[in-house]
């Protein structure tokens, strides 16, 4: 299976906008208000296209580049949709001298995407990560808030099969 990067059309909708511009109104005069409001957008749509960061720059009255700025520097953000099911893959030093380029390697391979992208059922999305800590545990990978530690290329396919089960045996 050819690994692809799957291109995203933004498809927000009215509501989602106005229920930003009315989080922006109520917060633009604090000061720091930029993280509270992505922090609000990215919950709204799920991820900060760019589209979205041009409304909080036009309500913000701030240039679109510094928008970016904070959002590209800060790891809690996301630039991509997120799958109903999030992997992480640690790339820490511990996770990757133990082999978690291998692990993503075979995400790779079984579900048809590369890091930052989403399968085109939305049912999975992948992204390397920094150390998240537990390197004792090394090579770590996450689905959502589960933890899988000292994960080998074999136990993908077993993990994977077991989100696809809790969705009604979707296949991707």
């Amino acid at each position: 299976m050819a690994k692809r990067k799957t291109a995203v059309v933004f498809k927000g909708t009215e509501g989602q906008e106005a229920e930003l511009h009315a989080y922006i109104s109520e917060c633009k005069c604090q000061d720091g208000a930029l993280i509270p409001i992505l922090q609000k957008a990215q919950d709204i749509y799920g991820y900060l296209p760019i589209e979205v960061q041009y409304i909080i720059a036009h309500d913000l009255e701030i240039p679109l580049e510094t928008v970016y700025g904070v959002v590209s520097f800060y790891s809690h953000f996301t630039l991509n949709p997120r799958g109903v099911y999030n992997i992480n893959v640690c790339m820490g030093t511990a996770c990757y001298v133990k082999g978690a380029s291998t692990i993503v390697e075979r995400l790779e391979e079984k579900l048809g995407i590369t890091n930052g992208s989403i399968t085109p059922d939305g049912m999975f999305s992948m992204e390397n990560t920094r150390c998240i800590g537990a390197c004792a545990l090394a090579p770590i990978m996450l689905v959502n808030d589960d933890v899988y530690g000292q994960v080998n290329p074999d136990d993908v396919d077993g993990i994977i099969e077991k989100y696809r089960e809790k969705s009604g045996g979707q296949k991707v």
